[in-house]
């Protein structure tokens, strides 16, 4: 039933905002229960009742779900003081023509390596990785840009973002074997539960040549700061802890005696 309130606001019930906004009425139930999405008012028989206001906030958040905001996020966002929905809409259009872009890159790869199938050109083996590196990137920084930039500041991690850029497929391919070999060790080097030992401790060398290939100069300090966020940032130590908790504590500690820095 959708609902008539004066010449020109309309208002919706759940389901008819739900069908013009392609979400369930579930989707806007949770919503309303987690408090990002409220309706404008409930009418006398017990009906959810949406206004232009609630239109123009869940066109806000299907925005950000776009992006891969989380509803936590998202909530936090739009319900700070200082939040500007002109704004918002400016960032998303950045976002979305960031996304285009890396879309498009994608696009082409797949045409090219149609077209080399086909005997039509010839492809250079780099070109068959554009666009991949960039997804990584975008990937991280949705993850964990904002505490690395704290930590270490933009201009150093664009530079890092640079060199990744511009690493040769060789090269790639030597990180990406080189990341494996540092989980492999690690995981053997925890099973001796000692961070001073042989194993732990060539592991932490490990870790120092992967970080090598990503960052613009290595310091020590910066090595072990690493460390530390790996077990004070709850996303770096579930991705350690996955198969075998404590390693990333174990990881911190065996980089902390390897590069003598003390906690």
């Amino acid at each position: 039933m959708l609902i008539l309130s004066g010449s020109e606001n309309m208002e919706y019930t759940v389901q008819k905002l739900g069908e013009m906004a392609g979400v369930s009425t579930r989707t806007l139930r949770y919503y309303d229960e987690i408090g990002i999405l409220k309706p404008a008012r409930i009418n006398s028989s017990g009906y959810r009742i949406y206004g232009q206001s609630q239109v123009d906030k869940l066109q806000q958040i299907l925005f950000y779900r776009e992006l891969d905001v989380s509803l936590e996020s998202i909530r936090d966002i739009m319900t700070a003081p200082f939040f500007d929905s002109e704004n918002a809409l400016r960032e998303h259009r950045e976002k979305l023509l960031e996304k285009r872009e890396q879309l498009d890159i994608l696009i082409a790869n797949v045409d090219k390596t149609l077209a080399l199938k086909e005997g039509r050109i010839i492809m250079a083996n780099k070109e068959k990785f554009e666009g991949f590196k960039q997804k990584m990137l975008d990937d991280n920084e949705k993850k964990y840009g904002e505490e690395i930039r704290a930590k270490y500041g933009d201009k150093q991690v664009d530079k890092s973002n640079s060199k990744l850029k511009n690493m040769t497929e060789e090269q790639y391919a030597k990180v990406e074997k080189l990341a494996v070999h540092v989980m492999t060790t690690l995981s053997e080097a925890f099973a001796t539960g000692d961070p001073a030992g042989e194993l732990a401790q060539k592991a932490a060398n490990l870790h120092h040549q992967w970080l090598c290939y990503y960052w613009n100069s290595y310091t020590k300090e910066a090595h072990a700061g690493l460390a530390q966020m790996y077990v004070d940032d709850e996303r770096f130590t579930a991705y350690y802890d996955k198969k075998q908790p404590g390693t990333a504590a174990f990881l911190r500690d065996a980089i902390l005696i390897y590069t003598s820095v003390k906690e």
